[in-house]
């Protein structure tokens, strides 16, 4: 079980969020305002916002854009993660990936199981890093947006969470790349 540590700090993230729907809008995106409006609850700062079509290049360019940026520590896309022919979010994202991080896909099916019973096997949720970046992959509807960022990335971008966390090893996570070597702490400055 997981507490918090009340003598760290709250250290605020830098996320993005990415819907991928040939449909919504962000005037009508309720996945991505879920995210946004927990994320920014939790005390983050809401780095980008985009919405792409459901198209491999197009959610890649995004991505790749986002993981170049210094300023930007988490990625999070949701929408694409099913098995129609239009559901492409893995294939465009997973290929960016320096290393998987399998424990979320396996944690989030067993929150969905929990919720939704088999029908959690139809999503391919998944997450990795790049660039020293955190990505992660949600599925397409509020209630999957709610339960990842509920059951698992509220705790994990949280600075303070007991034992361990994201956050404090981010500035550790390009130990193998020159160019941002001597990356700060988020929210401290240098």
């Amino acid at each position: 079980m997981h507490h918090d540590d009340d003598d760290r700090p709250f250290i605020p993230l830098n996320i993005a969020v990415l819907t991928v729907s040939d449909t919504r809008t962000l005037d009508d995106d309720k996945s991505g305002d879920t995210l946004v409006k927990r994320l920014t609850e939790a005390g983050h700062q809401l780095a980008d916002r985009a919405i792409s079509k459901d198209d491999v290049d197009g959610i890649r360019e995004i991505v790749k854009k986002w993981i170049a940026e210094d300023g930007i520590d988490v990625v999070i896309s949701t929408g694409g993660t099913g098995f129609t022919g239009r559901d492409v979010t893995p294939e465009a994202i997973e290929p960016l990936f320096e290393k998987r991080m399998d424990g979320f896909s396996a944690l989030f099916t067993q929150i969905s199981y929990a919720k939704i019973g088999t029908s959690a096997i139809q999503s391919r949720a998944t997450g990795g890093v790049a660039n020293a970046t955190y990505l992660f992959v949600l599925p397409g509807s509020p209630g999957a947006c709610k339960d990842a960022w509920d059951g698992i990335l509220k705790a994990q971008l949280d600075y303070r969470q007991k034992p361990c966390n994201f956050v404090e090893i981010l500035p550790r996570l390009d130990e193998h790349m020159q160019r941002r070597k001597n990356r700060p702490m988020p929210g401290r400055k240098s």
